[in-house]
């Protein structure tokens, strides 16, 4: 555990999330099957709270976002948090998108990789979780859809007008926005959308036996991958190229790569330890 996590302890029991850990590998459930797992202004709270709390512990090497049901997730939820805003001041609904914001970039800042297990609907702001992983592994029901022109909002919603054309491309990206049309399994694939198309009814279980790969390997090598596609996003190649090699100067003098080449000379499996 880091040692730096503060005073606060750790929060032992989540209200709107199922949490389930196995040596490194955290599963995250949105468990409101009875409505495609929409979610709710507590639901946010708590995923952007979970996230921050993994993330200063360094306990997990690799975590799985899933939806229990018929869906991944369909979005915010109409009347718990659509209603709810109509009555809101500009402070508060400020509040609230910043919130949701900070979802996104608790997911794309934790320095552990992310997989969203899709299948059924990802729309709106859970087209927007699955993109903001770093895998999207999902089954042929999947279907995601940015629905947020359709109720009159921009499509540029919790980072998605940043994040989607750098996955699928502007063109690709400006159709997917803009029009909010349903983007399906084979589509989704062809694009860059889905990282792994699975069987009908084993996105989960493909999930998980990627995340238990990542968990099992070098996890400060993984980490590191993640903060670089990040940070480099916005960076001309000069500063890129420089950031590169400042981060391999430190993983150098790391034990994974010490380990590495002991693993190479005594022809055997490297243990990796994640430092």
């Amino acid at each position: 555990m880091s040692p730096f996590t503060g005073s606060a302890r750790r929060t032992t029991e989540w209200k709107h999330l199922k949490v389930d850990e196995d040596d490194g590998v955290v599963t995250v459930t949105l468990a409101r099957p009875d409505r495609l797992n929409a979610l709710t202004f507590g639901a946010y709270a708590d995923l952007r709270d979970l996230l921050g709390e993994l993330s200063r512990e360094k306990s997990a090497r690799a975590l799985v976002l899933a939806g229990e049901g018929r869906a991944f997730c369909s979005g915010g939820d109409v009347e718990e948090i659509i209603g709810a805003t109509l009555a809101m001041d500009t402070g508060r609904l400020l509040d609230f998108n910043r919130m949701t914001g900070q979802v996104v970039r608790a997911v794309r800042e934790a320095p552990f990789p992310v997989v969203a297990a899709v299948h059924g609907a990802a729309a709106g702001a859970g087209a927007v979780l699955a993109l903001a992983a770093d895998f999207r592994v999902a089954d042929p029901t999947a279907r995601f859809a940015f629905l947020f022109t359709r109720v009159g909002l921009s499509g540029g919603d919790m980072g998605a007008a940043y994040l989607l054309p750098r996955v699928v491309g502007l063109g690709h990206a400006t159709r997917i926005l803009m029009l909010g049309e349903p983007v399906r399994a084979p589509e989704a694939e062809r694009i860059g959308l889905i990282s792994q198309l699975t069987d009908e009814g084993t996105a989960d279980e493909a999930a998980r036996t990627l995340a238990r790969r990542l968990a099992d390997g070098p996890a400060l090598a993984h980490a590191q991958t993640k903060a670089l596609l990040t940070a480099e996003l916005d960076l001309p190649l000069s500063g890129a190229v420089e950031l590169d090699a400042a981060t391999q100067a430190l993983l150098m003098h790391g034990a994974d790569y010490t380990e590495f080449h002991a693993a190479y000379r005594d022809r055997r499996p490297p243990r990796w330890q994640g430092r």
